[in-house]
């Protein structure tokens, strides 16, 4: 009887072209690289705190500004962002891991 037909054998396979940067359209750049694991349970608790921010609408969106920026920005449209988030933020002032959102290694 032969293989099962899926959806995408429909649709011919193209491949994509290098840019002159060496790099794929669409694919991360390799210095950004993979964000590196929490070195503890209390890490882990306040940047699964900060990724509940991230996704939560209420406070605007996220994409383009760090968290402090949008923290700022939702306390001044008079929002109420949870003081736990800025206290979080404070306390790790120059680590991306804390101080970006989800979405910072997406392209916008």
């Amino acid at each position: 009887m032969g293989r099962k037909r899926l959806i995408t054998d429909s649709y011919p396979v193209v491949k994509r072209r290098e840019e002159p940067s060496g790099h794929s359209k669409g694919e991360l750049s390799p210095e950004l690289g993979e964000e590196p694991q929490p070195h503890n349970e209390e890490e882990e608790a306040e940047l699964e705190l900060l990724r509940q921010f991230d996704l939560d609408w209420q406070y605007g969106p996220c994409t383009g500004i760090t968290r402090l920026q949008r923290w700022h920005r939702a306390e001044q449209m008079g929002l109420e962002p949870p003081v736990e988030v800025h206290q979080v933020l404070k306390s790790h002032p120059g680590d991306p891991r804390f101080q970006c959102s989800l979405w910072h290694l997406y392209p916008l």
